[in-house]
């Protein structure tokens, strides 16, 4: 079977093997654009055991490759505030730093 675009797939290699996707795009060399359950990339062929097919169009979105599988798409996440609190140093009292300063001027 070719795998065309709307090409539901098992993953059956990688880290989301036994996963359902759908193919999105077709590439050169044997590869084709995947989305669904797994992680949208390029995937090889070999990698893929088709299952049956779905109405999307080239290059649909995540929401759409899963509503055409019957499922709820997978919510963002959110990030969280990239500003971070200055962290405070403790200073010693001066009284101690004017003490090794003088310390060190009489060793000379």
């Amino acid at each position: 079977m070719a795998f065309d675009i709307g090409t539901v797939c098992v993953k059956i290699a990688g880290r989301d093997a036994g996963k359902t996707c759908v193919v999105v795009d077709t590439l050169e060399g044997g590869f084709v654009l995947v989305d669904g359950d797994t992680r949208r990339r390029k995937v090889n062929v070999k990698h893929l055991e088709p299952t049956g097919t779905v109405e999307v169009k080239k290059g649909a979105s995540h929401e759409t490759v899963m509503t055409a599988l019957g499922k709820e798409p997978r919510a963002e996440k959110k990030r969280a505030s990239t500003t971070k609190p200055n962290p405070t140093r403790k200073s010693k009292p001066k009284t101690a730093k004017v003490a090794k300063v003088a310390k060190k001027a009489t060793k000379k």
